[in-house]
């Protein structure tokens, strides 16, 4: 139970969160299940039912079902996921761990202004979308900068086959 309660901590404080060694089999299984019930040949959104511990049963409604197949998705990759409430602001530890920096340095970002705040007292509060819109810009520009640098190594022969 405690690892079930450490992670629902990691979600509630918006830290990334990946599936466990142990259950990723279980999570890639999911994953296809539900691929394969969103993209069924009668082109409706599939009629789904959570069935609780006690065999209580729920609908799960459209969005919250196309939801839970991209989180599986992404989870079944390997990759971990946040879950973030659009319009919601956040302090400067959530946000440094949504961007995977330290506090520290996510500081010195707002200080040089390359990302915007506002402060209430003396703490400081980020828009969600600021902080996903810097985390787009960011992997954009690596991205860039790691195919001018294969284009680079490339164009300069590439490595050498022996250490000498």
């Amino acid at each position: 139970m405690g690892a079930a309660v450490h992670m629902e901590d990691q979600i509630r404080r918006m830290t990334p969160v990946a599936a466990p060694p142990e259950q990723q089999a279980q999570v890639v299984a999911l994953s296809k299940a539900l691929e394969g019930m969103a993209h069924s040949p009668k082109r409706r959104a599939p009629q789904c039912q959570l069935v609780g511990p006690k065999g209580e049963s729920t609908a799960i409604p459209e969005s919250v079902f196309y939801v839970l197949e991209r989180v599986a998705e992404v989870l079944a990759r390997g990759d971990s996921i946040t879950v973030v409430p659009v319009g919601r602001e956040v302090t400067t530890q959530q946000a440094a761990d949504l961007l995977n920096v330290s506090r520290q340095y996510l500081v010195r970002l707002l200080d040089e202004g390359r990302i915007a705040f506002r402060k209430t007292g003396k703490h400081r509060r980020l828009r969600i979308e600021d902080v996903l819109e810097f985390k787009e810009l960011r992997d954009k520009d690596r991205r860039a900068g790691l195919r001018e640098l294969s284009r680079m190594t490339e164009e300069f022969g590439g490595y050498d086959s022996e250490l000498k």
